[in-house]
Protein backbone atom coordinates (compact mmCIF):
# COMPACT_ATOMS: atom_id res chain seq x y z
CA UNK A 1 0.00 0.00 0.00
CA UNK A 2 1.48 3.09 -0.90
CA UNK A 3 1.76 6.30 1.15
CA UNK A 4 -0.86 8.05 -1.21
CA UNK A 5 -3.56 5.39 -1.03
CA UNK A 6 -3.08 5.21 2.93
CA UNK A 7 -3.35 8.81 3.29
CA UNK A 8 -6.91 8.34 1.30
CA UNK A 9 -7.59 6.12 3.11
CA UNK A 10 -7.25 7.72 6.45
CA UNK A 11 -8.72 10.48 5.44
CA UNK A 12 -12.52 8.95 4.00
CA UNK A 13 -12.43 6.90 7.53
CA UNK A 14 -12.17 10.54 9.47
CA UNK A 15 -14.76 11.62 7.40
CA UNK A 16 -16.97 9.12 7.60
CA UNK A 17 -16.96 9.13 11.44
CA UNK A 18 -17.23 12.83 11.37
CA UNK A 19 -20.20 12.70 9.35
CA UNK A 20 -21.45 9.50 11.76
CA UNK A 21 -21.50 12.16 14.74
CA UNK A 22 -22.64 14.81 13.38
CA UNK A 23 -26.04 12.57 12.28
CA UNK A 24 -25.91 11.38 15.58
CA UNK A 25 -25.42 14.24 17.56
CA UNK A 26 -28.49 15.71 15.26
CA UNK A 27 -30.57 13.10 15.73
CA UNK A 28 -30.19 13.68 19.76
CA UNK A 29 -31.17 17.61 19.11
CA UNK A 30 -33.34 16.47 17.05
CA UNK A 31 -35.65 14.83 19.43
CA UNK A 32 -35.13 17.52 22.21
CA UNK A 33 -36.39 19.88 19.28
CA UNK A 34 -39.04 18.28 17.99
CA UNK A 35 -40.52 17.88 21.60
CA UNK A 36 -40.15 21.79 22.71
CA UNK A 37 -41.82 22.58 18.79
CA UNK A 38 -44.45 20.30 19.34
CA UNK A 39 -45.36 21.30 22.79
CA UNK A 40 -45.41 24.82 21.65
CA UNK A 41 -47.83 23.90 19.11
CA UNK A 42 -50.04 22.14 21.78
CA UNK A 43 -49.76 25.40 24.12
CA UNK A 44 -47.53 22.93 26.42
CA UNK A 45 -43.90 23.67 27.98
CA UNK A 46 -41.85 20.66 26.79
CA UNK A 47 -38.43 19.66 28.44
CA UNK A 48 -36.79 22.56 30.16
CA UNK A 49 -35.18 20.91 33.34
CA UNK A 50 -32.43 19.44 32.47
CA UNK A 51 -29.53 21.76 31.69
CA UNK A 52 -30.60 25.24 30.07
CA UNK A 53 -33.69 25.26 28.24
CA UNK A 54 -33.58 21.10 28.56
CA UNK A 55 -30.67 21.22 25.96
CA UNK A 56 -29.51 18.19 28.64
CA UNK A 57 -32.51 16.28 27.90
CA UNK A 58 -31.23 14.43 25.30
CA UNK A 59 -27.60 13.21 27.27
CA UNK A 60 -30.30 12.16 30.21
CA UNK A 61 -32.26 10.00 27.77
CA UNK A 62 -29.23 8.67 26.46
CA UNK A 63 -28.19 7.48 30.06
CA UNK A 64 -31.50 6.28 30.85
CA UNK A 65 -31.58 4.24 27.52
CA UNK A 66 -27.90 3.21 28.23
CA UNK A 67 -28.52 0.93 31.76
CA UNK A 68 -32.33 0.28 31.07
CA UNK A 69 -32.94 -3.67 31.45
CA UNK A 70 -32.86 -5.40 28.13
CA UNK A 71 -36.39 -7.38 27.86
CA UNK A 72 -36.50 -9.81 25.15
CA UNK A 73 -39.78 -12.23 24.81
CA UNK A 74 -39.12 -16.10 25.82
CA UNK A 75 -39.68 -17.42 22.32
CA UNK A 76 -38.20 -14.60 20.05
CA UNK A 77 -35.11 -15.22 17.71
CA UNK A 78 -32.62 -13.86 19.95
CA UNK A 79 -29.94 -13.59 16.87
CA UNK A 80 -31.84 -11.62 14.31
CA UNK A 81 -34.03 -9.76 17.59
CA UNK A 82 -30.49 -8.31 18.50
CA UNK A 83 -29.31 -7.50 14.52
CA UNK A 84 -32.57 -6.38 13.52
CA UNK A 85 -31.63 -2.88 15.37
CA UNK A 86 -28.32 -2.75 14.14
CA UNK A 87 -29.07 -3.25 10.49
CA UNK A 88 -31.61 -0.34 10.52
CA UNK A 89 -28.92 1.91 12.03
CA UNK A 90 -26.35 0.68 9.87
CA UNK A 91 -28.00 1.04 6.80
CA UNK A 92 -29.13 4.37 7.95
CA UNK A 93 -25.96 6.03 8.58
CA UNK A 94 -24.17 4.74 5.29
CA UNK A 95 -26.77 6.31 2.92
CA UNK A 96 -25.38 9.61 3.81
CA UNK A 97 -21.85 8.57 2.73
CA UNK A 98 -22.49 10.30 -1.28
CA UNK A 99 -24.32 13.51 -0.48
CA UNK A 100 -21.95 16.43 -0.45
CA UNK A 101 -22.17 19.35 2.09
CA UNK A 102 -20.58 22.27 -0.23
CA UNK A 103 -19.49 22.34 -4.03
CA UNK A 104 -15.75 22.73 -4.04
CA UNK A 105 -13.25 21.22 -1.99
CA UNK A 106 -12.53 23.20 1.36
CA UNK A 107 -8.83 24.39 1.85
CA UNK A 108 -7.86 23.36 5.86
CA UNK A 109 -4.34 24.15 7.09
CA UNK A 110 -2.96 24.02 3.38
CA UNK A 111 -5.29 20.41 2.92
CA UNK A 112 -7.76 19.98 -0.14
CA UNK A 113 -10.53 18.82 1.94
CA UNK A 114 -13.24 17.37 -0.20
CA UNK A 115 -16.96 18.07 1.88
CA UNK A 116 -18.29 14.08 1.02
CA UNK A 117 -17.39 11.33 2.03
CA UNK A 118 -17.33 9.40 -1.76
CA UNK A 119 -18.28 10.82 -4.86
CA UNK A 120 -19.10 7.75 -7.21
CA UNK A 121 -20.59 7.89 -10.04
CA UNK A 122 -23.89 6.38 -9.57
CA UNK A 123 -24.44 8.22 -6.39
CA UNK A 124 -27.99 7.88 -6.33
CA UNK A 125 -28.34 4.35 -7.23
CA UNK A 126 -25.84 3.53 -4.27
CA UNK A 127 -28.60 5.76 -1.82
CA UNK A 128 -31.22 4.35 -2.98
CA UNK A 129 -30.05 0.80 -2.92
CA UNK A 130 -28.46 1.12 0.55
CA UNK A 131 -31.75 3.06 1.80
CA UNK A 132 -34.14 0.34 0.81
CA UNK A 133 -32.50 -1.98 2.87
CA UNK A 134 -33.39 -0.51 5.69
CA UNK A 135 -36.67 -2.14 5.56
CA UNK A 136 -35.08 -5.48 6.04
CA UNK A 137 -34.41 -4.35 10.17
CA UNK A 138 -37.64 -3.53 10.70
CA UNK A 139 -39.12 -6.42 8.88
CA UNK A 140 -36.51 -8.62 10.62
CA UNK A 141 -37.12 -6.95 14.19
CA UNK A 142 -40.77 -7.49 13.97
CA UNK A 143 -41.05 -11.19 13.14
CA UNK A 144 -38.40 -12.56 15.50
CA UNK A 145 -40.03 -10.74 18.08
CA UNK A 146 -42.87 -13.32 18.42
CA UNK A 147 -45.46 -10.88 18.97
CA UNK A 148 -48.63 -10.29 16.57
CA UNK A 149 -48.51 -6.97 16.69
CA UNK A 150 -45.12 -6.39 15.77
CA UNK A 151 -45.44 -8.76 13.19
CA UNK A 152 -48.15 -6.90 11.12
CA UNK A 153 -46.28 -3.36 12.07
CA UNK A 154 -43.14 -5.35 10.07
CA UNK A 155 -45.89 -6.12 7.10
CA UNK A 156 -47.10 -3.02 7.42
CA UNK A 157 -43.68 -1.25 6.49
CA UNK A 158 -42.40 -3.89 3.76
CA UNK A 159 -46.02 -3.15 2.03
CA UNK A 160 -45.48 0.86 2.60
CA UNK A 161 -41.52 0.69 1.22
CA UNK A 162 -42.58 -1.30 -1.81
CA UNK A 163 -45.33 1.15 -2.70
CA UNK A 164 -43.94 4.34 -1.87
CA UNK A 165 -40.33 3.60 -3.92
CA UNK A 166 -41.85 3.29 -6.61
CA UNK A 167 -43.09 6.69 -6.42
CA UNK A 168 -39.88 8.50 -5.05
CA UNK A 169 -37.46 6.71 -7.34
CA UNK A 170 -40.02 7.62 -10.16
CA UNK A 171 -39.52 10.89 -8.78
CA UNK A 172 -35.75 11.98 -8.41
CA UNK A 173 -35.63 10.46 -12.38
CA UNK A 174 -37.44 13.63 -13.61
CA UNK A 175 -34.75 16.17 -12.25
CA UNK A 176 -31.58 13.75 -12.77
CA UNK A 177 -32.87 12.87 -16.62
CA UNK A 178 -32.70 16.84 -16.77
CA UNK A 179 -28.80 16.86 -15.09
CA UNK A 180 -27.78 13.78 -17.23
CA UNK A 181 -25.96 12.47 -14.59
CA UNK A 182 -26.36 10.35 -11.24
CA UNK A 183 -24.37 12.05 -9.26
CA UNK A 184 -25.04 13.87 -6.24
CA UNK A 185 -21.87 16.46 -7.16
CA UNK A 186 -23.01 17.15 -10.69
CA UNK A 187 -26.96 17.80 -9.81
CA UNK A 188 -25.37 21.08 -7.43
CA UNK A 189 -23.08 22.39 -9.88
CA UNK A 190 -25.40 22.56 -12.38
CA UNK A 191 -28.12 24.45 -10.16
CA UNK A 192 -25.65 26.48 -8.61
CA UNK A 193 -23.66 27.61 -12.15
CA UNK A 194 -26.49 27.24 -14.18
CA UNK A 195 -29.08 29.91 -15.20
CA UNK A 196 -32.96 29.43 -14.85
CA UNK A 197 -34.21 31.48 -17.58
CA UNK A 198 -30.98 30.82 -20.68
CA UNK A 199 -30.04 27.40 -19.53
CA UNK A 200 -30.88 24.24 -17.90
CA UNK A 201 -29.65 25.46 -14.25
CA UNK A 202 -31.26 27.08 -11.10
CA UNK A 203 -33.49 25.25 -8.51
CA UNK A 204 -34.86 21.55 -9.79
CA UNK A 205 -37.99 22.71 -7.59
CA UNK A 206 -38.69 25.82 -10.26
CA UNK A 207 -38.60 23.31 -13.01
CA UNK A 208 -39.74 20.30 -11.62
CA UNK A 209 -42.21 21.36 -8.64
CA UNK A 210 -44.63 18.14 -9.73
CA UNK A 211 -41.27 15.83 -9.08
CA UNK A 212 -40.63 17.74 -5.91
CA UNK A 213 -43.97 17.36 -4.72
CA UNK A 214 -43.97 13.38 -5.21
CA UNK A 215 -40.66 13.11 -3.89
CA UNK A 216 -41.38 14.89 -0.49
CA UNK A 217 -44.87 12.71 0.11
CA UNK A 218 -43.18 8.99 -0.81
CA UNK A 219 -40.21 10.31 1.69
CA UNK A 220 -42.02 10.74 4.49
CA UNK A 221 -43.96 7.75 3.82
CA UNK A 222 -40.64 5.98 3.35
CA UNK A 223 -38.80 7.20 6.80
CA UNK A 224 -42.48 5.93 8.49
CA UNK A 225 -43.31 9.24 9.64
CA UNK A 226 -46.57 10.91 10.51
CA UNK A 227 -49.05 10.57 8.90
CA UNK A 228 -47.71 7.89 7.19
CA UNK A 229 -46.72 5.90 10.06
CA UNK A 230 -48.77 2.64 10.55
CA UNK A 231 -46.07 0.33 11.27
CA UNK A 232 -45.79 1.83 14.39
CA UNK A 233 -49.23 2.95 14.79
CA UNK A 234 -49.92 3.00 18.93
CA UNK A 235 -53.33 2.68 19.18
CA UNK A 236 -53.72 -0.46 16.77
CA UNK A 237 -50.43 -2.10 17.07
CA UNK A 238 -48.95 -1.10 20.81
CA UNK A 239 -45.77 0.25 19.30
CA UNK A 240 -45.85 -1.88 16.01
CA UNK A 241 -42.36 -3.71 15.11
CA UNK A 242 -40.41 -2.10 18.05
CA UNK A 243 -43.14 -3.29 20.53
CA UNK A 244 -40.96 -6.13 22.26
CA UNK A 245 -38.38 -3.62 22.11
CA UNK A 246 -36.64 -1.92 25.41
CA UNK A 247 -33.09 0.03 25.94
CA UNK A 248 -30.21 0.60 23.50
CA UNK A 249 -31.73 -1.70 20.70
CA UNK A 250 -35.08 0.41 20.91
CA UNK A 251 -33.07 3.87 20.86
CA UNK A 252 -31.17 2.14 17.69
CA UNK A 253 -34.37 2.03 16.03
CA UNK A 254 -35.39 5.72 17.19
CA UNK A 255 -31.81 6.86 16.02
CA UNK A 256 -32.78 5.20 12.58
CA UNK A 257 -35.99 6.87 12.25
CA UNK A 258 -34.06 10.19 13.05
CA UNK A 259 -31.17 9.70 10.35
CA UNK A 260 -33.19 8.56 7.39
CA UNK A 261 -35.06 12.04 8.16
CA UNK A 262 -31.45 13.81 7.92
CA UNK A 263 -31.16 11.58 4.31
CA UNK A 264 -34.08 12.38 2.64
CA UNK A 265 -34.52 16.10 3.37
CA UNK A 266 -30.32 16.30 2.86
CA UNK A 267 -31.68 14.38 -0.81
CA UNK A 268 -34.54 16.74 -1.08
CA UNK A 269 -32.28 19.87 -0.46
CA UNK A 270 -29.05 18.47 -3.03
CA UNK A 271 -31.61 17.58 -6.47
CA UNK A 272 -34.84 20.34 -5.88
CA UNK A 273 -32.97 23.52 -3.32
CA UNK A 274 -29.53 23.99 -5.15
CA UNK A 275 -27.81 21.84 -2.18
CA UNK A 276 -25.16 24.39 -0.63
CA UNK A 277 -26.10 26.92 -3.16
CA UNK A 278 -27.04 30.29 -1.90
CA UNK A 279 -27.56 34.04 -2.96
CA UNK A 280 -26.68 34.34 -7.03
CA UNK A 281 -23.40 36.47 -6.67
CA UNK A 282 -19.78 35.65 -7.98
CA UNK A 283 -17.89 33.74 -5.48
CA UNK A 284 -14.75 34.72 -6.91
CA UNK A 285 -14.77 38.49 -5.31
CA UNK A 286 -13.50 37.11 -1.67
CA UNK A 287 -14.63 35.11 1.28
CA UNK A 288 -17.77 37.19 2.06
CA UNK A 289 -19.32 36.60 -1.64
CA UNK A 290 -17.90 32.53 -1.42
CA UNK A 291 -20.02 32.54 1.71
CA UNK A 292 -22.97 34.27 0.65
CA UNK A 293 -22.77 31.87 -2.65
CA UNK A 294 -22.78 28.41 -1.18
CA UNK A 295 -21.24 26.81 1.53
CA UNK A 296 -22.33 24.32 4.59
CA UNK A 297 -24.35 26.54 6.20
CA UNK A 298 -27.02 27.12 3.32
CA UNK A 299 -27.22 23.01 3.43
CA UNK A 300 -28.04 23.03 7.08
CA UNK A 301 -30.28 25.78 6.77
CA UNK A 302 -32.43 23.94 4.14
CA UNK A 303 -32.06 20.52 5.64
CA UNK A 304 -33.10 22.14 8.86
CA UNK A 305 -36.70 24.03 7.34
CA UNK A 306 -37.21 19.88 5.87
CA UNK A 307 -37.00 18.33 9.30
CA UNK A 308 -38.87 21.12 10.89
CA UNK A 309 -41.70 20.23 8.50
CA UNK A 310 -41.91 16.74 9.10
CA UNK A 311 -42.60 17.76 12.63
CA UNK A 312 -44.99 20.12 11.66
CA UNK A 313 -46.28 17.49 9.95
CA UNK A 314 -46.41 15.30 12.78
CA UNK A 315 -48.62 18.05 14.57
CA UNK A 316 -50.89 18.76 12.19
CA UNK A 317 -51.76 15.61 10.51
CA UNK A 318 -54.29 12.30 11.46
CA UNK A 319 -52.79 8.77 10.43
CA UNK A 320 -54.24 8.01 7.32
CA UNK A 321 -56.15 4.56 7.02
CA UNK A 322 -54.18 1.34 5.49
CA UNK A 323 -56.90 1.76 2.22
CA UNK A 324 -56.08 5.16 2.19
CA UNK A 325 -52.03 4.72 2.32
CA UNK A 326 -52.10 2.22 -0.70
CA UNK A 327 -54.38 4.11 -2.78
CA UNK A 328 -52.16 7.55 -2.45
CA UNK A 329 -48.99 5.62 -3.59
CA UNK A 330 -50.55 3.64 -6.11
CA UNK A 331 -53.61 5.50 -7.71
CA UNK A 332 -52.02 8.91 -7.23
CA UNK A 333 -48.61 9.37 -6.73
CA UNK A 334 -46.85 6.66 -9.15
CA UNK A 335 -49.44 7.71 -12.18
CA UNK A 336 -48.72 11.03 -11.52
CA UNK A 337 -44.49 10.52 -11.33
CA UNK A 338 -45.04 8.70 -14.79
CA UNK A 339 -46.76 11.58 -16.55
CA UNK A 340 -44.31 14.07 -15.35
CA UNK A 341 -41.53 11.70 -16.28
CA UNK A 342 -43.09 11.75 -19.85
CA UNK A 343 -43.31 15.53 -20.54
CA UNK A 344 -39.78 15.82 -18.35
CA UNK A 345 -38.36 13.10 -21.33
CA UNK A 346 -40.12 14.88 -24.07
CA UNK A 347 -38.57 17.86 -22.86
CA UNK A 348 -35.40 16.93 -22.61
CA UNK A 349 -35.37 15.44 -26.23
CA UNK A 350 -36.07 19.05 -27.25
CA UNK A 351 -33.42 20.59 -25.49
CA UNK A 352 -36.06 23.01 -23.54
CA UNK A 353 -34.60 25.85 -20.58
CA UNK A 354 -35.48 25.30 -17.27
CA UNK A 355 -38.58 27.89 -17.53
CA UNK A 356 -40.21 25.83 -20.31
CA UNK A 357 -39.69 22.58 -18.01
CA UNK A 358 -41.82 24.70 -15.40
CA UNK A 359 -44.50 26.24 -18.38
CA UNK A 360 -44.75 22.46 -19.34
CA UNK A 361 -45.08 20.94 -15.87
CA UNK A 362 -47.79 23.82 -14.58
CA UNK A 363 -49.81 22.79 -18.11
CA UNK A 364 -49.96 19.35 -17.35
CA UNK A 365 -50.83 19.88 -13.70
CA UNK A 366 -53.91 22.36 -15.10
CA UNK A 367 -54.83 19.82 -17.97
CA UNK A 368 -54.99 16.76 -15.19
CA UNK A 369 -57.02 18.59 -12.61
CA UNK A 370 -59.47 19.90 -15.07
CA UNK A 371 -60.16 16.31 -16.06
CA UNK A 372 -60.90 15.13 -12.86
CA UNK A 373 -63.26 17.83 -12.10
CA UNK A 374 -65.10 16.78 -15.63
CA UNK A 375 -64.97 13.17 -14.63
CA UNK A 376 -66.32 14.09 -11.40
CA UNK A 377 -69.07 16.12 -13.26
CA UNK A 378 -69.87 13.45 -14.95
CA UNK A 379 -69.97 10.88 -12.34
CA UNK A 380 -72.62 13.23 -10.62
Amino acid sequence: MTLETLGFFIAVVVKALIFCVALLTGFAYMTWGERRIVARMQWRVGPNKVGLWGLLQPAADGIKLLFKEQLQPKEAKTFLFVLAPMISLVVALCAYAVIPIDKDPVNIFGYSVEPWVSNPSIAVLYLLGVSSLGVYGIILGGWASNNKYALLGAIRSSAQVISYELALGTALVSPLLMVGSLSFHDVIKQQIDGSYFTGDGGWLILAQPVAFFLYWTAAVAEVNRAPFDLPEAEQELGAGYHTEYSGMKFAMFFMAEYVNMFTVSSVATTVFLGGPGGLPVDDSQGLLFRLLAHGPHWFLLKVYFFMFVFIWLRATFPRFRYDQLMRIGWQFLLPLGLINLGVTAIGVALQWKSYQFTLAVASMMVTLVALSLLNRKEKH
